[in-house]
């Protein structure tokens, strides 16, 4: 009989725990997720370190850039939504390669850095916004006068980030285009000024800020296709699969960003002539 209840009850026990760690890590919010780390007042989010204008570690360690003010605004909100103190920030880089690992892993609460919102990545993990749109381009050396459009890019060395879809989308529709795939977009910066490239392709927003850090060098190229521009890129933020309570309380932070103006506030501090950038729809996903 002992024997018996001993056995019932390691049973409850191993079932007890179970529970609890699934409800640690589990469900909506998750001991972990975004809104649960926020209330806590200590919350990690993920960024790019290496893209002036957007997501830039400085010399001291402090952070700039659009995303980062995007981020830091969000969270803020939902704290004062809820009625909580401001958190602590903790940042992350979060290169684009690693992403979803991260957020699917609960390294990072959310993350906003330069994250396009297709198909893909939306099976992977969830997204608040979309917040920005912008659209695919090219950094040319200004001293190359022989790109200036889609077509004259066949059989040159295009270069873009491991993770990143541009390149991807330029090589669909343009076969003798050759790839080369780097870590970083600062990587891909290096090798075309040293001419190991002929061309950087990715996000109009993250290309100006990289010719406004290099006066002179570089030059955006527009990238269009039937008189359209070639892509959409719509930026979201990212948190935990199927947390519909944090992708709501960041909706409704970025409205409330949109309505007193601090998004156009944070376009012009960080991106000059605001390149490539408008307001996008919140909570609308029809485009995937």
């Amino acid at each position: 009989m002992n024997r018996t209840f001993r056995s019932l009850a390691s049973a409850a026990a191993a079932v007890l725990a179970a529970t609890t760690l699934a409800a640690c890590g589990g469900g909506e919010t998750g001991g972990d997720g975004l809104l649960a780390q926020i209330e806590a007042g200590q919350v990690t989010l993920g960024t790019k370190y290496d893209q002036p204008g957007l997501g830039l570690r400085e010399g001291d360690g402090s952070m700039s850039g659009l995303d980062v003010d995007v981020l830091t605004y969000v969270v803020n909100s939902i704290a004062d939504d809820k009625g909580w103190e401001h958190p602590e920030i903790t940042w992350r880089e979060t290169p684009s390669a690693q992403r979803e690992t991260l957020i699917q892993n609960g390294e990072v609460a959310a993350i906003g850095a330069t994250y396009s919102i297709n198909k893909s990545r939306a099976e992977a993990v969830s997204f608040g916004g979309p917040y920005l749109l912008t659209h695919q381009g090219l950094l040319v050396r200004s001293d190359e006068s022989g790109i200036k459009g889609l077509d004259d890019l066949d059989g040159r060395i295009l270069c873009s980030v491991t993770g990143s879809t541009p390149a991807q989308k330029v090589k669909d529709a343009l076969p003798g285009v050759q790839l080369q795939e780097y870590d970083t977009y600062s990587s891909c910066v290096e090798a075309l000024r040293n001419g190991n490239v002929d061309a950087l392709t990715t996000d109009a927003t993250i290309l100006g800020g990289y010719s406004a850090q290099s006066p002179g060098d570089f030059t955006v190229v527009e990238l269009e296709k039937d008189g359209a521009p070639f892509t959409n890129e719509h930026y979201g933020i990212g948190v935990t699969k199927d947390d519909s309570e944090a992708v709501d309380a960041i909706n409704k932070a970025l409205e409330a960003m949109y309505s007193d103006g601090s998004f156009q506030k944070f376009v012009d501090e960080n991106l000059e002539g605001g390149v490539g950038v408008s307001e996008d729809k919140p909570g609308d996903l029809s485009f995937l």
